[in-house]
């Protein structure tokens, strides 16, 4: 039998800082998120790293820091960063689409890393390198084997579209093959290049029929080959209540232009709810996403319904026919 996924409640005390370090990238992969006129251009120095840093430490709370870019590896300061956050007291994951710059597997240690997470959107070159660029199917998943060798803890993040949604279950052998950890099964969302460029007649967004035929299944698979499985909860049960992630958690998302949101939904925006101004973190004024937290709608998340209505569908009375989960409400399966 397989092992059933559990919801993670959302958890009080707790905090989670994505923390964008750059923009610039190698790779100019399809469904991209990054808005350059919405998140900036700037490479933060390392002194401004560390102070950004230190503005969300917080040893009396289970802090988490992901390292992103663009592609973090090419900050050179990177493993200084690691090392700080460490120090500072925070669980240390960095987020890389494989190409792992300025010899980060040298400079940092599995000892200050908590995770090397991989972003790999298919088992074989020709899934991935046409949503990712050609040739990175073999860079990655040869770093993913160094990596492993090395002693790190490796996870991989894969983007379900309509591109490789039918090639999710191939990729168990792939991973337990190499030695992957944990894997994060995420949704894509119509942000940044994938807003911009439609795929195929069905779009980027598979149907909600299909995401609850394959992904509940396919990460059962994962556990029971012994691979611990993330992935987002999407749609409520009739019985189970909204709960928004602005309003009872602690989640960072940090742009190196000094923007920081609350909700990934709303980064193509400038409605964010806080930002960095001479080091400090102040209120953004004005109507910021925090306004829209406060919202209750039947369809579940207010911002989902507001800035990707095509995701929702309703019956002949007009009642949606799936509430949709914040998006930061995560099921997994523990092998």
């Amino acid at each position: 039998m397989n092992p059933q996924a559990r919801t993670v409640a959302f958890q009080s005390g707790e905090r989670n800082i994505f923390f964008h370090i750059l923009t610039a990238c190698n790779l100019s992969c399809r469904h991209c998120y990054i808005n350059t006129g919405q998140h900036g251009t700037e490479t933060l120095p390392r002194e401004t790293m560390e102070r950004w840093l230190e503005l969300f430490a917080d040893k009396s709370k289970k802090s988490n820091v992901i390292f992103l870019g663009g592609e973090p590896t090419m900050h050179p300061d990177l493993s200084h960063g690691i090392a700080r956050a460490k120090s500072l007291g925070m669980a240390v994951t960095v987020d890389s689409n494989g190409f792992l710059f300025n010899d980060i597997l040298e400079k940092s240690s599995p000892d200050l890393l908590d995770y090397l997470s991989f972003s790999l959107d298919g088992p074989d070159a020709q899934v991935n390198d046409p949503i990712r660029g050609e040739g990175v199917f073999a860079v990655c998943t040869t770093n993913m084997r160094r990596a492993v060798a090395m002693g790190y803890n490796v996870s991989v993040i894969y983007t379900v579209s309509n591109l490789n949604i039918d090639h999710l279950h191939r990729m168990i052998p792939l991973l337990a093959g190499i030695g992957v950890k944990r894997f994060f099964i995420q949704v894509i969302g119509l942000r940044g290049n994938s807003a911009k460029e439609t795929v195929g007649e069905k779009g980027w967004q598979v149907s909600p029929e299909q995401w609850l035929a394959v992904v509940p299944e396919v990460a059962a698979q994962a556990a029971a080959a012994g691979i611990h499985v993330t992935f987002p909860k999407v749609f409520l049960g009739s019985d189970e209540p909204f709960e928004c992630a602005g309003l009872v958690t602690e989640n960072f998302f940090v742009f190196p232009n000094g923007r920081v949101y609350r909700c990934p939904l709303c980064e193509d925006h400038p409605i964010h709810a806080q930002e960095i101004r001479d080091n400090r973190l102040v209120e953004h004024k004005g109507l910021t996403e925090d306004n829209f937290f406060q919202l209750s709608i039947a369809e579940g998340c207010v911002m989902n319904k507001l800035l990707q209505p095509d995701t929702i569908s309703y019956d002949a009375s007009g009642k949606p026919e799936h509430r949709i989960s914040c998006c930061l409400l995560k099921q997994e399966i523990v092998p």
